[in-house]
C-alpha cells in the first residue's frame, strides 16, 4: 500500500494541464495531501501550500507523488535531485509514468540505501485475458472525449460520488495513473499489451447486480492519433450501456498535436456510438459533460444551453455545477 499523506511533486510542469495527476489527487482526495513542491520555472500551481521536503515531512507526508503527466511519461533528469533527497529524508516515491522508478538505477540505489519503497502504479499486476465480447450483467457508463485531458475522469468520479449519495449502486473503475492513485485500484490501461487491453476492461467491470453502474474512467480520444487505441479498448471491452460525451470548448488544437483541431460533439457522437454498438447494440449517448474551467459562469451556462438545444441531450459541467443531469440521464437506461 502507498503510504499517505502525500507531498505532490509538480517538478517543472510547463502548465496546469501537465500537472493533472497532482490536480486530480488534490481535487478528489484532499485529505491525503499535505502540500506541493515544485522546481524553479514550474508553470503549475494547485493553490495549496508550497513546502520543502523537511516541512512536509513534519506535517506528516510520507510519500512523494510525481504529479506530472508529460508526453511519453518520462522521468526528467532535472527531477532527480529532489527525488533522491526525498528518499534520504524518509519518503517513499510513487509514480504513474511509463518510465518506471524501478528502472532508474540511481533511484533504486537510493531506495535500497535508505530503506524506502518505489511505487510504480502503471505496471499491470494481473495477467489479463483476451476479450471475449460476452454480455455481462449490470450497467456500464463510459466517458468519451473530443480530446485527451478534457475531464473524462472527473466526469466519472463526479457521477459516482452523486450516485452513492443518492443510495444508488455504483463503482468508479480507474483505468489510468491518476484514478489508480486516487482510489488505490484499477487497470493501468495504456501499459497493458495491446491484445489484452479490451480484456482488461472486461476484467475490471465484471458481472454485477442488474441495477449496479460501473463508471468507467475514459482515456484518450478516438480522434487523437497518439492515443486512440486505448479509447477503442474501453469502448469494446467496457460494453457501455451509456456514453457521456466530454469536451473542452476553449481548446483550439488537440493536446500535443498542434496540427489537429478538435472534432465537434456531433462528430464524436456519430463516431463513438456505432463503435460502441458493435459490443453492445443497446448503447445510447446519454448526456454531455463540458469542462468549462476556462469560461466565466455566464459564458459556461450559455454554452451548455446551446449544446442542449443543438444535440437534444442534457449538458453540464459536473465538477462546477454538479452531476445531477448526467446521473438523471441514466435512469431509463
Amino acid at each position: 500500500m502507498i503510504k499517505t499523506p502525500y507531498l505532490l511533486f509538480l517538478g517543472d510542469a510547463p502548465d496546469q494541464l501537465a500537472a493533472k495527476v497532482a490536480q486530480g489527487i488534490k481535487d478528489w482526495r484532499p485529505e491525503n495531501v499535505v502540500g506541493q513542491i515544485s522546481l524553479e520555472g514550474c508553470g503549475a500551481d494547485l493553490g495549496i501550500e508550497e513546502l520543502d521536503l523537511d516541512s512536509a515531512y513534519e506535517k506528516g507526508a510520507r510519500t512523494l507523488v510525481i504529479g506530472v503527466a508529460n508526453r511519453g511519461g518520462v522521468i526528467s533528469q532535472a527531477w532527480k535531485t529532489v527525488l533522491i533527497e526525498a528518499l534520504s529524508k524518509g519518503y517513499d516515491l510513487a509514480s504513474g509514468l511509463h518510465n518506471l522508478l524501478r528502472d532508474e538505477e540511481d533511484l533504486v540505489e537510493a531506495a535500497e540505501k535508505y530503506g524506502r519503497t518505489l511505487h510504480d502504479v502503471r505496471v499491470p499486476s494481473v495477467n489479463y485475458p483476451i476479450a471475449n465480447g460476452k454480455t455481462r450483467e449490470g450497467k456500464r457508463c463510459l466517458a468519451v472525449g473530443t480530446d485527451c485531458s478534457v475531464g473524462k475522469m472527473y466526469t466519472a468520479m463526479a457521477m459516482d460520488n452523486l450516485m452513492r449519495e443518492r443510495g444508488m449502486k455504483s463503482s468508479f473503475r480507474a483505468t489510468g495513473q491518476t484514478g489508480i492513485l486516487i482510489t488505490g485500484d484499477g487497470v493501468p490501461l495504456d501499459a497493458v499489451i495491446a491484445d489484452f487491453m479490451a480484456g482488461s476492461i472486461e476484467y475490471l467491470s465484471p458481472d454485477n447486480d442488474p441495477d449496479h453502474w460501473d463508471l468507467i474512467e475514459g482515456q484518450g480520444s478516438l480522434f487523437h492519433v497518439s492515443y486512440s487505441g486505448v479509447t477503442m479498448a474501453l469502448i469494446h471491452g467496457g460494453q457501455p450501456d451509456a456514453l457521456i460525451l466530454c469536451h473542452e470548448p476553449t481548446r483550439e488544437t488537440m493536446r500535443g498535436l498542434p496540427d489537429y483541431t478538435l472534432p465537434s460533439l456531433e462528430e464524436l457522437q456519430d463516431t463513438a456510438l456505432p463503435l460502441a454498438r458493435i459490443a453492445n447494440p443497446a448503447c445510447q449517448v446519454a448526456a454531455v459533460s463540458v469542462n468549462t474551467q476556462h469560461m466565466s459562469e455566464e459564458d459556461a451556462q450559455t454554452y451548455l444551453n446551446e449544446v442542449e438545444a443543438r444535440l437534444g441531450l442534457p449538458a453540464t459541467d459536473p465538477y462546477r455545477f454538479g452531476a445531477d443531469k448526467l446521473v438523471d440521464a441514466l435512469k431509463d437506461l
